[in-house]
């Protein structure tokens, strides 16, 4: 997924934002409390996702309404290529959305440009897992409630691998290079499948430098060495070179369509790495019973280099007019049990241990392997803290310079000095 450029959203934003208020961007009406004389109080909830996603989004609108009928909640609903762009315009307009999805990569952006509340006190948190709330918190204060959690991890067809004489793999212990040789001999099969698909997602890369004991952000800096991001692009190489994935075209392309267009997806390919909370999609996609599987290690690593993330979080805004109203209907969302039954793990598995326990019969068969695999891996499982301001550049970053040594444009060692000069003044401001 790519985030843009963060100061290119926040310029255009900027410029854009003059014209909205010259137009009389609206307000939200009067302050606090419920409205006066029995009238309605309308807030706005921005969010993005799939069209099953807003499917849904409605339903928990509508089912809140019935139970605070003096609280009206709009749905402002894009796609992930324009969630950004549009929500830096309306909050560089001073026309934020009462409340906001985000995810971890912008919050310390949003927060440090004082366009989020703290809801410290404002929304119910002591059945929520006290870990991952920790990650809404920049600077003590917290300003984004978790709405759920999933993990990074490996995705697998075992139909695939059966069909390609291939036994699922031990994934407690199994290194990179025997993914890639197991990979190589699903692709080898003659079957017409590929092993693998990759991606760029920084979380890989994330994983990979902790199991060399490394981290991603060393405060305000990347802490991933050169030589780790070499080994990376190694991977990356060694895939391609043993026909055990697509060329780099044409993984840049099977990336660009998204999940659903995946190898994986389209029962094309044996393994894809994957958030948890995507299995339910990519199972319907393929029609198969997939399966998650912890990332392969590098040799020797004594952690896994996995880490449990929230999908993203709730956030309201620091100037919304109906601030009560907001943070109760975060409450809902987070704690209400009939919120959890029709949203499910569609926002990652939900964080409140009882509603949790209330919803759990209710999942779905992949829902439920998605929280078996999650409950198996926890211990195993790094803590995340939001990442420092320009986090959400590093895709776009990462990517960009990992295609250029995949296309032979640049050479590693001139790839990695690139990308490192270029995530670290994205970070520095």
């Amino acid at each position: 997924m790519n985030l843009g450029s963060r100061n290119k959203k926040w310029t255009m934003a900027a410029a854009t934002a003059a014209v909205m208020l010259a137009a009389g961007a609206c307000g939200s009406g009067d302050s606090g409390g419920e409205g006066g004389g029995g009238d309605k109080v309308s807030i706005t909830f921005a969010y993005w996702g799939s069209d099953a996603r807003q499917k849904l989004t409605e339903e928990v609108i509508k089912k809140f309404e019935e139970k605070n009928p003096t609280i009206d909640v709009e749905g402002d609903f894009s796609n992930w290529d324009s969630y950004y762009e549009k929500l830096a315009t309306k909050v560089a307009a001073n026309d934020a959305p009462d409340v906001m999805s985000i995810e971890i990569r912008g919050l310390a952006e949003y927060a440090g440009r004082g366009a989020l509340a703290d809801l410290a006190g404002k929304v119910t948190t002591g059945d929520l897992d006290q870990q991952v709330l920790t990650s809404g918190q920049i600077e003590g204060k917290q300003y984004a409630i978790p709405t759920g959690v999933n993990t990074f991890s490996m995705v697998a067809n075992p139909s695939v691998l059966e069909k390609a004489k291939q036994k699922m793999p031990e994934d407690k212990d199994w290194t990179w290079p025997q993914w890639i040789e197991l990979a190589k001999q699903i692709s080898a099969s003659g079957d017409g499948t590929t092993g693998a698909e990759y991606n760029y997602n920084p979380a890989w890369l994330q994983i990979f430098a902790a199991q060399k004991g490394e981290k991603f952000y060393d405060g305000n800096k990347i802490g991933v060495s050169p030589a780790t991001l070499k080994e990376w692009w190694a991977i990356h190489q060694q895939l391609i070179q043993a026909k055990a994935a697509p060329e780099a075209a044409k993984s840049s392309e099977l990336l660009t369509a998204g999940p659903e267009q995946s190898l994986l997806a389209t029962n094309a390919g044996a393994m894809g790495m994957w958030w948890s909370n995507q299995l339910n999609a990519l199972s319907k996609a393929s029609g198969q019973e997939l399966t998650l599987l912890r990332m392969p290690k590098t040799e020797g690593a004594s952690a896994s280099g996995m880490f449990l993330q929230p999908a993203m979080f709730y956030t309201a805004s620091a100037k919304s007019d109906h601030s009560a109203e907001a943070h109760k209907f975060i409450d809902f969302l987070v704690n209400d049990p009939d919120a959890a039954s029709i949203l499910l793990s569609d926002r990652g598995l939900p964080t409140n241990t009882k509603v949790l326990a209330t919803v759990k019969d209710k999942l779905p068969a992949v829902d439920q392997k998605t929280l078996a695999f999650i409950d198996e891996v926890k211990g195993e499982l790094s803590p995340i803290v939001a990442p420092p301001k320009g986090a959400m550049e590093m895709e776009d970053i990462l990517k960009r310079n990992t295609e250029e040594v995949l296309f032979g444009k640049t050479t590693p060692d001139a790839g990695a000095e690139k990308f490192l000069s270029e995530a670290n003044a994205a970070l520095a401001g």
